[in-house]
């Protein structure tokens, strides 16, 4: 009876240290050329640019960027994995290394200026988005 409870102590003292070890902390950094832009990563603002997040997975991410006096961009970008995030270095990386894995990305963008339209234009696409409704 002592020896399983001695035992079984032993072992929440193992995963309880193994639970202390290795860290792995990723961080996305967007940066927009004029900063100042509102980021949106998969429909959800992130904050105001240049801005730096934590994220938890890799993949294709949509990504929308709007600024007064640009055009709005939308377009996807895709996060790729590095090698330690593919099994088995995966484990070895996120429970059993002991130190921390900071793993950094940046993305950088340019936004266009803001095109003016005449007024001609502003009727077209009006009647456009009109044609479109009434379908």
């Amino acid at each position: 009876m002592i020896r399983a409870k001695s035992f079984m102590s032993q072992c929440f003292l193992l995963l309880g240290l193994l639970a202390m070890v290795g860290c792995v902390e990723r961080k996305l950094t967007i940066n927009t050329n004029p900063s100042g832009a509102q980021v949106f990563l998969n429909d959800e603002e992130i904050g105001v640019s240049p801005v730096t997040v934590s994220f938890n997975w890799y993949g294709d991410y949509n990504v929308r960027i709007s600024r007064p006096g640009s055009e709005t961009l939308h377009t996807h970008r895709q996060l790729p994995p590095p090698w330690y995030d593919h099994f088995p270095f995966d484990f070895i990386a996120q429970a059993l290394y002991p130190g921390r894995i900071v793993d950094s990305h940046q993305w950088s963008f340019d936004l266009a200026a803001q095109k003016e339209m005449n007024s001609q234009e502003l009727i077209r696409s009006a009647q456009q988005l009109k044609n479109q409704a009434s379908q």
